[in-house]
């Protein structure tokens, strides 16, 4: 149990190194540059050209000015194409249901700074939503059913981690809930 555990250890410190390095010489994500910490969370979002439909939603839910803030906060930040594996009419009501939205978009953001290295000592965190999301490092790194494609992209306000998949309270707010996940 031991070796296999160090394995997935070395693994996940592998990936991370990876795609820290990759950050650092070529300088961004989509836009989102890693040593540039005058920018805040939603700003650096904004920039990478990736989030359209996150920004969007950050809108909706009117949490601009939230996430715009001190914090530090971390986002589990969903790509365009994660939002594109939501059906359309789906997503559309979601958008329009200010209280459904702003539960799953809390449930994206973890209060205070989480590194890629502190994620190797926790297996869950608690969200601004209430809910804890589960954290698996055993085949490179989860956020409970998402993927997380980058990490470390430190802002003047905290980090973000991109996700490849849109994560999900495990209660349903509104009669509409995506059952495209999990």
């Amino acid at each position: 149990m031991k070796l296999v555990r160090t394995t997935a250890l070395t693994s996940l410190v592998a990936a991370f190194a990876f795609g820290v390095s990759t950050l650092a010489v070529a300088g961004n994500y989509g836009g989102m540059r890693a040593k540039d910490k005058a920018m805040d969370i939603v700003d650096t979002a904004v920039a990478a050209g990736s989030f359209n439909t996150l920004v969007t939603a950050v809108k909706a839910a009117d949490l601009v000015d939230t996430l715009k803030g001190d914090g530090p906060f971390t986002v589990f930040a969903p790509t365009d194409e994660a939002f594109a594996k939501i059906p359309t009419d789906k997503l559309q009501a979601l958008l329009q249901d200010k209280a459904a939205l702003t539960k799953v978009l809390t449930y994206h953001v973890v209060p205070g700074k989480v590194m890629a290295k502190d994620v190797m000592k926790i297996d869950s965190a608690k969200t601004v939503q209430g809910q804890s999301i589960k954290i698996n490092t055993l085949d490179g790194v989860r956020i409970d059913n998402a993927k997380v494609v980058k990490a470390d992209i430190e802002t003047s306000n905290g980090v973000i981690h991109v996700i490849d998949t849109v994560i999900l309270p495990k209660e349903k707010t509104s009669s509409y809930w995506p059952e495209y996940v999990n």
